[in-house]
């Protein structure tokens, strides 16, 4: 490792790389800039996916996924040819099998930039919100999210949680995580946010957000607030429309901005922005993502913010529907952006920066003035003088026995026991041992022990139940809810796990159908808590925030009394048939 000193003196290097050391001056880093090739100050601002789990070698069919969308074949050509500043990891991709492949992949990659005639190590990111939004899965830990932070109302919990995940990204070689979830979730019908945001409240959500922000940074990674300027009010899903805020400039001031200043008062490194139409805050209609004064008006000028911006996925539909990918990621610079993420078809993307410098339309000077922020930052994170990471790092950190006690402990502080009727929880062994788990069996977001069903039946048993699985599915059959009538006879009590319960549902209608066997049943929400106002016939209801095991065994102990249900809503819950009445309001959960 003697030649990590990258471009810096060795005594700079070392500044650079100890933990809250000072880092590099910025003469230094200023310097490496002077150094570069217009191709490499171009490379540096885009941060882009690329299949397979080594930098090297990977399998031939991510060989094949590369050619066809990238137009290379590892992650080796990939930075050779575009000189990237940066890689972001996914589970699709096959870049996260597990932490030590994890870890490799994370050497090469940094071996291949150094190689590079400017020697500048890659900020290698990842979405680990934790929750429903996790690409690192076990042996790692995974951690309740935002929402479920929400309820529990510990910023001690969310600062702790921070700290552990920083930790094991940073043992993996992940120095930037696209977390934690800035946004104030308003709206019940927000397909894409909802329990990634900690909740409906602008104060409590900025004290969770400060918290975990403190968390994760003091691991040593880059936290990043996400989706400025705001994407809690929204029906659209921006990776397929393009969203409308219809915030006032004082609503927006009073419900979104909260949390992005106390990220920013917490010293958050890196923020990442929405690809959101807000007229209050630019009438021309462009996503923040493209809006100058959205990203140096508000952003920079207004809350004085001088960190990274990075954007969101360039290859969502929200900001593609109205420029094309070659003008996308020039109109981002111009309007404030440092670092630019994933476009769709990277060569489009940077030819078409590299044209717009060309012809005047994007100074050189412009350009440095983001690498600056992205140098800076690689230095602030100790890369210019430690980029490799060790493996005895990986199984001294990673999923360590300490970890997931605590996520354990974490988790149970969260679950939400809203219904109760004729205090039927907590379930005895005496009385209620024989279980049927019915549910919904949602794709593990994070490579858990799963499917959630079994998770359910397997925590019961443990805890010395009989427990039954049927899965029945999002959309059960009515053959399938027969078959779960059936089931019910005999049994003591009937678990089920629903996932986003919509008026006059299939869902709903096999909650309906199992309650009228006369068998006691309790609904247990897997992700949303505005399930409860589906299920007038469930005789017991608590909500978890999320389908990992670390949660669904959490609410199986308080289900089982080996827990108290210490969780309160963070979000109100309207009425079924009449949403402008609130059903249970912010702050609402029962105890035993």
């Amino acid at each position: 490792m003697g030649t990590t000193a990258v471009g810096l003196s060795a005594t700079t290097a070392r500044a650079a790389g100890a933990a809250g050391a000072t880092p590099a001056s910025e003469q230094a880093l200023r310097k490496i800039i002077s150094g570069m090739s217009l191709e490499e100050k171009v490379g540096q601002l885009f941060v882009m996916r690329v299949y397979g789990h080594s930098a090297t070698a990977p399998d031939q069919a991510d060989i094949d996924a590369n050619l066809e969308e990238i137009g290379v074949r590892t992650a080796a050509e990939l930075i050779d040819t575009y000189k990237l500043g940066g890689i972001i990891y996914f589970a699709w991709a096959h870049n996260v099998r597990d932490p030590h492949q994890i870890a490799d992949l994370s050497n090469g990659i940094q071996k291949v930039g150094l190689q590079q005639p400017s020697r500048i190590p890659l900020l290698i990111s990842t979405d680990q919100e934790h929750g429903i939004v996790a690409r690192v899965g076990k042996p790692a830990t995974l951690l309740p999210g935002a929402m479920a932070f929400g309820a529990s109302g510990s910023r001690e919990d969310a600062r702790r949680a921070g700290q552990i995940a920083g930790a094991e990204l940073r043992a993996i070689g992940i120095r930037q995580d696209y977390a934690p979830d800035a946004d104030v979730n308003v709206n019940p019908a927000n397909p894409v946010i909802g329990v990634r945001s900690f909740g409906a409240d602008p104060k409590a959500v900025a004290g969770l957000v400060a918290a975990q922000v403190k968390g994760y940074q003091s691991s040593h990674i880059a936290s990043t607030a996400k989706h400025f300027p705001g994407h809690g009010d929204t029906a659209t899903d921006s990776h397929t429309g393009i969203p409308y805020i219809s915030h006032t400039r004082e609503q927006w001031e009073q419900l979104d901005a909260p949390p992005f200043k106390a990220a920013i008062a917490a010293g958050i490194d890196s923020i990442m922005t929405a690809h959101i139409v807000v007229p209050a805050l630019d009438p021309s209609e462009d996503p923040a993502t493209l809006s100058r004064p959205i990203l140096t008006g508000i952003l920079r000028e207004q809350l004085g913010y001088d960190g990274v911006v990075v954007t969101d996925s360039l290859g969502m539909q929200g900001v593609r529907d109205k420029y094309g990918d070659d003008r996308v990621p020039v109109l981002a610079l111009k309007a404030g952006v440092d670092q630019l993420l994933n476009p769709p078809t990277l060569s489009v993307a940077w030819n078409g920066v590299l044209d717009a410098v060309r012809s005047g339309e994007l100074t050189e000077a412009r350009l440095d003035e983001s690498i600056l922020r992205v140098l800076r930052l690689k230095s602030k994170l100790g890369l210019f003088k430690e980029p490799y990471v060790p493996q005895s790092g990986v199984d001294r950190t990673v999923g360590t026995p300490a970890h997931l006690a605590t996520a354990d402990r974490i988790a149970e502080r969260t679950t939400t026991l809203l219904v109760n009727k004729k205090g039927l929880l907590p379930l005895s062994r005496r009385t209620h041992k024989n279980v049927l788990v019915l549910g919904a069996n949602p794709a593990s977001p994070s490579l858990s022990d799963g499917p959630p069903t079994t998770a359910i039946g397997s925590a019961f048993t443990e805890l010395g139940f009989t427990a039954t699985v049927l899965a029945t599915g999002t959309t059960p059959t009515q053959a399938t809810i027969a078959q779960a009538v059936a089931a019910a006879k005999g049994k003591d009590a009937v678990v089920i796990g629903t996932y986003n319960v919509a008026a006059g549902s299939a869902q709903q209608s096999l909650v309906n159908a199992v309650a009228e066997t006369g068998v006691p049943v309790v609904t247990l929400s897997m992700r949303n808590p505005y399930d409860v106002a589906q299920l007038a016939a469930a005789d017991a209801h608590v909500a978890a925030y999320s389908w990992i095991d670390v949660e669904l065994r959490a609410a199986v102990r308080v289900l089982a009394g080996k827990a108290d249900p210490r969780g309160k809503l963070p979000v109100p819950v309207q009425k079924a048939d009449d949403p402008a009445q609130v059903l249970y309001p912010i702050g609402y959960g029962l105890s035993y």
